[in-house]
């Protein structure tokens, strides 16, 4: 729908009847008088089971918020008003239509939401459970907020756990070399030989840390070369001009 969309304005809507078109101006109202991008609706007296609807989605739009910081209390509610231009920035697949909130924050939209009726469904029923609907949301978070925080910066990520990883294993070495040293001036050239750094199991996790760590570091910049070349070749920036003032045009 998005791709075939020609208004202005774009509206997202339940086909249940659940949400209330009535609510569509007040939608506009709030748009056009904060200026945001997009607008979202809050069923705040939601007529659907505490525990089985409810309470997952209390939990799921807490963990959303937190990976986040985009504060929303109903990010489950198909009721969005979204500006065209937004629309066209968005790039969705799979089921991360469940994070267009987080995404066009992203990308530096403007985000509200207004309280709006929810009405009892009267035809068929919903495809949505909360034991099915629960791990495909974790692995969709994961993603997002891998998205949200490092899709620009994959070096941040790989190379802190590869530093970290490289680290501890360059910490250990040190540490069984040093003992090594330390017994051999304290104890002798028996205890020195005694002390076998080769066949430590200890030494063997160093290694293992330092090879993963080395391994991590490659990737994150096997990332950057892979952005860089997506941006620059696709010609998509990681940003998006909202509007650009010229002339004698007054800047408020």
């Amino acid at each position: 729908g998005f791709d075939y969309a020609r208004g202005a304005i774009i509206i997202t809507i339940d086909a249940d009847g659940q949400n209330d078109p009535s609510d569509i101006p007040r939608l506009l109202e709030v748009m056009e008088e904060g200026d945001y991008d997009l607008v979202g609706g809050w069923r705040q007296n939601r007529r659907e089971p505490f525990l089985t609807r409810k309470l997952p989605s209390m939990i799921a739009n807490w963990l959303i918020a937190n990976a986040s910081d985009v504060r929303l209390h109903d990010r489950g509610c198909s009721l969005k008003a979204l500006r065209r231009d937004l629309v066209k920035q968005m790039h969705l697949y799979g089921e991360l239509h469940r994070f267009i909130p987080e995404i066009a924050s992203q990308i530096g939209a403007r985000v509200a939401e207004v309280v709006v009726n929810d009405r009892p469904r009267k035809v068929g029923q919903s495809k949505y459970g909360a034991l099915s609907r629960t791990p495909r949301v974790i692995l969709d978070l994961l993603t997002v907020s891998f998205l949200l925080s490092f899709s620009s910066r994959p070096m941040q990520l790989f190379g802190t756990v590869g530093l970290l990883s490289s680290g501890i294993g360059g910490l250990i070495l040190m540490y069984l070399a040093g003992t090594k040293i330390v017994n051999g001036l304290l104890y002798g050239e028996e205890a020195y030989r005694a002390f076998r750094v080769g066949s430590n199991p200890w030494t063997m996790l160093a290694v293992l840390l330092v090879v993963v760590g080395v391994q991590f570091l490659m990737m994150g910049l096997l990332g950057e070369i892979l952005t860089r070349t997506y941006h620059e070749t696709q010609d998509k920036p990681i940003y998006v001009v909202r509007q650009v003032l010229e002339g004698e045009q007054e800047v408020e």
